[in-house]
């Protein structure tokens, strides 16, 4: 079962989201804030995190950086995960580390297929 770790401090998305993951069979750990993302990426050794940019402590372009440049957590997949989408945010997002991006509103059936592409399941 893949482990999947949600950064996002949004308490409504959060549960409406770890509750759509676990349904379709994975285990998930929550993080409110971006520095606790980046603890949890290590104690916590997801298999992929989705990451809200927009977080309170360390944001989420930060946390997805720290999290790439540790040798460690390096190799973790990251979705990032964003409302403001703009024209070059994908890229800033790619830039920082995340190995794809996605935009909220959450369109389910989407973002699922993109977390079976990164973790073959």
């Amino acid at each position: 079962m893949s482990k999947i770790l949600i950064v996002e401090d949004n308490e409504m998305n959060r549960d409406m989201l770890s509750r759509r993951l676990i349904r379709k069979g994975f285990e998930v750990v929550m993080a409110e804030d971006g520095q606790k993302g980046v603890d949890m990426s290590k104690s916590e050794s997801p298999d992929l995190i989705l990451m809200d940019l927009s977080l309170p402590v360390m944001d989420g372009w930060q946390a997805t950086s720290t999290i790439k440049a540790s040798e460690e957590t390096k190799n973790i997949p990251i979705i990032v995960l964003t409302a403001h989408a703009m024209a070059g945010d994908r890229e800033k997002a790619l830039e920082a580390g995340a190995d794809e991006y996605d935009t909220k509103p959450i369109e389910f059936k989407r973002l699922l297929g993109k977390i079976k592409d990164f973790l073959n399941d």
